[in-house]
């Protein structure tokens, strides 16, 4: 057996984890030589499309040119690559053509948007399962230097430590979120117009899959009912069914066979974390279910739970929590939602939004015209016209002559000539004794192959010029449409939502709130449960520079601890003004005595995991249950320094894996060590 050190050539970046031995060190060897081949793969695909490249095809408008749609559809990085590449590609190495378009993509996006990341992988940072949030998330980035930027944050913060493709995905999705709101608000508002249901055949014959694309919050509202629905089932010791079954068969029975079931009535959790600035108007994004979400789609769920003003509250049912959001526009980027009381929205979103969109070509326009069609030294186009006109009218008259001249027509009986004819060269020899015909008041019909001739260039002039003036205009609508985004972009920064998005932390967002803003906060913070609220919304305070959970809170507790305490103390809560020194300040609940966490500890515990512990896992933690003592009860206390959440598969691992070490550290980081020695470690994700 080889060591995973003993390389030829260059030495590839070790893993992580570290080098092991023996059979599992070849393999982390293998994996890196195909990291590294597969680098080699992408640059010399670039460089075999270079080869290939679309001037060589027939352009448009030749017979056999691609279309306009599918040119349209082809990707950014093929528009400079003859369609035939993949055709050739495909044949040289025996796979299809999507197969090779796909790969011919790949290695472009790698080479030419996301040069980074094919460093990284040829070095064997990567390997080739990180690539995909990289090609999703990261090269869509129109900006070329936010991509840049975003790219190399993510390769820094995946450097050193165990990262699993869907753990860099989250943070991919995260960072662009963050960084290129507008951009990502137009790819949402694209991928909201493709939301459908769609079923396909499964492996097995006899069964299909149903896919449904929704938005995060309609997916993790529909999942977590139909678990409730499951779970309120009654237990029948017969039932053999597993959750997911009964889950699937409770979809059919409310979808198939409505009020035909004696299924109670359930109320859906969605666990939504949003910062100051989000719910204020900025383009932090939030998260719903742990999955992160833009910054809209959060205000528009807090608006149709009537947590925000801009609409009333729903009655209690799944489709009010699904709807609103589906229907609001996701890039309101400039709305400030808790700036004043909102109107009633629009009955029609779409049509507000056109309208929007509308007003803003006009002004576009009108700026546009007001510059003039002409440029600072071109002629206008009614005097360009008129010298068109006037070079084609001579060369009508010249060619005109020269055809009637030698067919004999139209030609003045007393001097055998026109008297508007130019002399030409062929009228050498030539005496008045040439027949002609007939004089006639009009001249005669052009004809004959010059005059087809003549007109051809004419009607060819008439195009440039129309050609001309079309791109003239194009060019000052370009120029003018980016000058308005970007003073667009100026004014935004200098609003609300621009100072919200540029505040450091939550302190700075709350000092640039309006009072009234400040109170809206205050009434969401004072919600209480019921109606559409499964639980009081709560105050995460997170460490600012590390984003690690300190203490999970309320409006009831900081009131408490903003008191003294004092029997004598008359001041109300907020407002005391005494000594606070000795006071308890915020942190994570106390222990409990039992085996189980109280609801304090429980609450806590989920939202700083929030998923599975174990490296790399990205399950959510079940609700109820897996919650692990790191040292067994009741010799380690039921704290928060000693548990941690797992998913039930890694639950029963850390139990039942022979070799396997696991040590929580005070601040809620979990080093794993394998049987074979190698060390991974995990901290709760930050906010």
């Amino acid at each position: 057996m080889i060591d995973g050190r003993q390389q030829t050539g260059e030495q590839p970046a070790a893993p992580a984890a570290g080098w092991a031995s023996d059979p599992l060190g070849a393999v982390q060897a293998a994996d890196r030589e195909i990291a590294r081949q597969t680098a080699l793969r992408a640059r010399a695909g670039a460089e075999f499309a270079a080869t290939r490249p679309a001037s060589a095809d027939r352009q448009p408008g030749e017979p056999g040119a691609m279309g306009e749609e599918r040119r349209a559809a082809r990707a950014d990085v093929l528009a400079d690559v003859s369609e035939w590449a993949v055709q050739e590609l495909a044949v040289a190495l025996s796979i299809s053509s999507q197969a090779a378009q796909t790969l011919l993509i790949r290695s472009l996006t790698l080479v030419h948007r996301l040069p980074r990341t094919l460093a990284a992988l040829e070095s064997g940072a990567l390997h080739v399962g990180h690539l995909w949030p990289l090609l999703e998330k990261v090269a869509p980035i129109v900006n070329a230097t936010v991509r840049a930027r975003v790219e190399a944050d993510l390769l820094a913060w995946a450097a050193g430590r165990v990262t699993t493709p869907a753990q860099l995905g989250a943070k991919a999705r995260r960072m662009v979120l963050a960084r290129d709101a507008r951009d990502a608000a137009g790819r949402l508002t694209a991928r909201l117009r493709e939301r459908g249901v769609f079923v396909r055949p499964d492996a097995a014959d006899g069964m299909a899959v149903l896919h449904a694309l929704l938005t995060v919050p309609e997916a993790q509202a529909l999942v977590d009912a139909l678990g409730r629905y499951a779970d309120a089932l009654a237990d029948d010791p017969d039932d053999r069914r597993t959750r997911g079954q009964k889950m699937a068969d409770c979809l059919l029975d409310c979808v198939l066979r409505p009020g035909e079931t004696d299924l109670p009535p359930v109320q859906a959790q969605l666990t939504v974390v949003a910062g100051v600035s989000t719910l204020a108007g900025g383009d932090e994004p939030g998260e719903i279910g742990g999955e992160p979400v833009p910054a809209e789609m959060v205000r528009a769920l807090a608006r149709a739970l009537g947590l925000l003003p801009g609409v009333a509250a729903p009655p209690d049912d799944l489709d009010s929590i699904a709807d609103p959001v589906a229907d609001a526009p996701p890039a309101a980027r400039h709305a400030d939602a808790l700036s004043s009381p909102a109107a009633p929205p629009a009955t029609d979103p779409v049509t507000a939004e056109d309208r929007a969109l509308e007003e803003w070509w006009a002004a576009v326009e009108e700026r546009v015209l007001a510059e003039g069609w002409g440029g600072a030294e071109a002629p206008p186009p009614e005097e360009q016209l008129r010298l068109w006109n006037e070079e084609a009218a001579w060369q009508e008259r010249y060619w005109d002559d020269l055809d009637r001249d030698d067919h004999g027509w139209d030609v003045e009986p007393s001097t055998g000539t026109d008297p508007d004819r130019i002399p030409d060269d062929r009228d050498e020899g030539r005496g008045d004794e040439q027949p002609h015909a007939a004089p006639t008041s009009d001249r005669a019909p052009v004809g004959g192959p010059w005059a087809v001739a003549d007109r051809a260039v004419e009607s060819a002039g008439a195009v440039l010029l129309d050609l001309e003036r079309a791109l003239g205009a194009a060019g000052r609508a370009v120029a003018a449409a980016e000058a308005a985004d970007l003073a667009d972009e100026a004014a935004w920064r200098q609003g609300p939502g621009g100072r919200f998005t540029a505040a450091p932390d939550a302190l700075t967002a709350l000092a640039a709130m309006a009072d009234e803003q400040r109170a809206t906060l205050a009434d969401l913070l004072d919600a209480t449960a019921g109606g559409t609220l499964v639980d009081r919304p709560r105050i995460a305070v997170v460490d600012a520079l590390s984003g690690a959970l300190l203490a999970l809170t309320d409006s009831r507790e900081l009131r408490r601890v903003a008191t003294c305490g004092r029997d004598a103390c008359r001041c109300r809560p907020g407002r005391c003004t005494h000594d606070l020194s000795g006071r308890p300040g915020l942190g994570p609940p106390p222990p409990t005595a039992g085996y189980r966490p109280g609801a304090s500890l429980d609450r806590y515990l989920r939202a700083r995991d929030r998923r599975c512990r174990f490296p790399g896992c990205r399950a959510r933690v079940p609700r109820g249950g897996e919650l692990d003592h790191d040292r067994p009860w009741p010799d380690g206390p039921t704290s928060a320094a000693n548990l941690a959440g797992y998913c039930t598969p890694h639950h029963r691992g850390k139990h039942q894996a022979p070799g396997w070490q696991y040590e929580l550290a005070a601040d809620g980081t979990l080093t794993v060590t394998t049987p074979t020695g190698l060390v991974a470690c995990t901290s709760p994700p930050p906010y």
